[in-house]
């Protein structure tokens, strides 16, 4: 089956069963590749949906302070594009079971080569990418690239947004719309905007493929309230900041904290 269909369906599953929907990010090399190795295990026993995993970039636009951090830890490691795709294929070789989706720039993508990308992501494994500076009027080569080669490519919704241009961004997504949460970049937020639940429910009868919302999420209440209103939620700076803050203890305190969002015990 499509890897974006069997994304889409896997949304799909936790919803009908009820259960929080969450998909982490964090920077792959930071601190170092082997403490994301170390992260991308442990998380596995708070059941994420999937996960995103950034490909560090030197101009993140859509990121804030806190990614744009570690995204600087990360490039201290000369990371390239082949060594990400070697990374995911040793994480699918030992059976990792949840699907990896590659956070990242069109300047990475397009400098590597669209065609190269889409094949080098399909010897890996991956299940799609979010280009969050790509939009559906310049997306034509990469959708032409990646054309019948079932890669989830999930583009962004934002509050700025028509109810036509979301309608048009989620005919071109597939896998999950990715819908941001407020008008800015990145970063964990204590709230989170009045009317976004009630964009969400809009969003929803817009969209004919699941919809995820996500910049800000960082707490039990967020994920309490929004669970009802999206089909999954993205969580990326809080799991940052606990990088930040513990290093390469960070993979036992992550996995807390997740389970901290599900109000689920440890």
């Amino acid at each position: 089956m499509k890897r974006a269909k069997l994304l889409e369906k896997r949304i799909l599953f936790f919803k009908e069963r009820k259960e929080v929907a969450l998909i982490p990010y964090l920077t792959c090399w930071d601190p170092d590749l082997e403490t994301t190795e170390a992260i991308l295990w442990e998380i596995l026993e708070t059941n994420p949906v999937c996960i995103e995993l950034g490909f560090p970039f030197s101009d993140p636009v859509a990121d804030g302070p806190t990614i744009q951090k570690a995204i600087v830890r990360a490039l201290t490691h000369h990371p390239t594009v082949e060594k990400f795709f070697e990374f995911v294929a040793k994480l699918n070789s030992k059976g990792f079971p949840i699907p990896l989706i590659c956070m990242t720039y069109y300047n990475i993508v397009y400098r590597f080569g669209l065609e190269k990308a889409v094949s080098y992501a399909l010897d890996s494994g991956l299940s799609g990418f979010i280009i969050p500076d790509l939009p559906i009027e310049e997306a034509g080569p990469w959708l032409k690239a990646n054309k019948n080669k079932n890669l989830a490519t999930i583009f962004l919704a934002a509050p700025t947004s028509s109810e036509e241009r979301i309608k048009k961004i989620a005919q071109k997504s597939t896998g999950f719309l990715y819908y941001v949460s407020l008008t800015g970049i990145t970063g964990a937020r204590d709230k989170l905007p009045d009317d976004l639940a009630s964009r969400l429910i809009q969003v929803k009868k817009l969209s004919p493929i699941p919809v995820a919302v996500g910049f800000g999420i960082a707490k039990a209440e967020h994920v309490t309230l929004l669970s009802s209103y999206a089909d999954a939620l993205v969580v990326g700076s809080a799991i940052v900041n606990i990088i930040e803050k513990e290093g390469k203890k960070a993979p036992q305190a992550i996995k807390k904290f997740l389970k901290s969002l599900k109000n689920e015990s440890s």
